[in-house]
């Protein structure tokens, strides 16, 4: 069993930053990343960090996103630079782990992330 807590999301102005936070239990988590759920969407893959660093981003992102892992804490981040009113959103972190012959995700509760004037 995976648990895990979103932190750091907010309102924020166009052109601003947020960084979300997600603390991981667990002891060997593969891959830790983000999804977002805006309304009426469907959830969607934003950025996800493998173990040894190894990042996939949303093409969509065009390079205005970073995220981080720290493993000795089993911490990931979502730094989230010019941000666009488009980008509001649930922002959901989650952990893939290996299971018997499947990966099995696990999510957090989400935190809200919106971009208005």
């Amino acid at each position: 069993q995976v648990e895990l807590v979103e932190s750091g999301g907010g309102l924020v102005q166009p052109g601003g930053s947020l960084r979300l936070s997600c603390a991981a239990s667990g002891s060997f988590l593969p891959i830790l990343g983000w999804y977002r759920q805006a309304l009426g969407k469907q959830r969607e893959l934003v950025a996800q960090i493998t173990t040894s660093g190894s990042t996939n981003y949303a093409d969509s992102l065009e390079g205005r996103f970073t995220i981080s892992r720290d493993n000795a804490k089993n911490t990931v981040h979502l730094q989230m630079n010019s941000l666009k009113p488009e980008d509001t959103a649930v922002y959901f972190c989650y952990a893939s782990v290996p299971g018997l012959g499947r990966w099995i995700d696990y999510w957090g509760q989400g935190t809200q992330v919106t971009v208005s004037s």
